[in-house]
């Protein structure tokens, strides 16, 4: 969070969202409002956090109300104690959860059936929450192969096997819309490019970064996209944030950017991913 600074702040300021749900923010909770409390006071945020002094950490920011905020899930489990993956809050009558959900490592370790375990508890609290809901956030699961620039590549990784994504499917099965997809079902979009070998000037990337939403709050979208600009410059994140617009789409319905001319798709199954070379 310390080194996304110097780009959080202005993307509040030219993007103005109601409410922001944040990942990976690596910070106590005393020590995120040290940094960002004055500065999000004078936004008129108010701030949820549930974070640690090293890795994982959520927040939601909101500027339509914060009330019933909620840290972590309840019979989640451990690795091995409960970590700070989730956080809801209720904002502007929207039941919110801001979640960054385990990466697994690699398939069937320990790790990875904790992903799994996780997912299932967080479906439980979204099945037994109310109507309007929004669940957002690092999913670390690409939802099917249109979501991944490459299926090869990935295969033997996570974030792309059977088992994930029927736990995502059964985590949408609780009345959830994929925002995104659904407002472009055949679109080439992703949210998150590796640092390394090019990939975000390639634009070989992935979509892992998610919005669902319950009925009651996807028949309300009026524009649903990925700001790509945001990935772009000096010191961002290798995430792209996910913006949604409820009633009125102030930004336009951008949909997704086209990627730059240099950005060839290439041969199906003839890239390596960086780790794996």
């Amino acid at each position: 969070m310390k080194q996304r600074l110097p780009r959080l702040l202005p993307w509040l300021d030219e993007r103005q969202p109601d409410v922001v749900c944040l990942q990976e923010t690596k910070l106590a909770d005393e020590a995120f409002t040290e940094l960002l409390g004055a500065e999000l006071d004078g936004r008129g945020y108010q701030a949820a956090v549930y974070g640690e002094p090293r890795w994982n950490g959520v927040a939601i920011l909101s500027r339509v109300g914060l009330a019933e905020v909620e840290r972590g899930l309840a019979g989640a489990p451990g690795f091995p104690d409960p970590e700070a993956r989730a956080i809801a809050a209720t904002c502007g009558g929207i039941r919110v959860h801001s979640v960054y959900v385990p990466n697994g490592r690699e398939p069937d370790s320990d790790h990875y059936r904790y992903k799994l375990a996780w997912l299932a508890a967080l479906e439980q609290a979204v099945r037994s929450g109310p109507d309007a809901a929004i669940v957002a956030g690092d999913m670390n699961i690409a939802p099917a192969d249109e979501d991944v620039f490459d299926p090869a590549a990935y295969v033997g990784q996570t974030h792309v096997t059977g088992p994930e994504r029927a736990a995502l499917q059964s985590l949408e099965s609780a009345g959830l819309t994929d925002v995104v997809r659904d407002r472009w079902p055949g679109e080439r979009v992703f949210s998150y490019w590796d640092y390394r070998a090019g990939m975000f000037h390639q634009d070989l990337g992935m979509r892992i970064d998610l919005v669902l939403a319950t009925a009651a709050v996807a028949g309300r979208v009026k524009a649903a996209w990925i700001d790509r600009q945001a990935r772009k410059g000096t010191g961002p994140s290798d995430h792209a944030p996910v913006i949604v617009d409820l009633d009125e789409a102030p930004d336009g319905d951008i949909g997704p950017v086209v990627p730059p001319p240099s950005a060839g798709r290439g041969r199906k199954g003839s890239f390596r991913l960086p780790q794996s070379r």
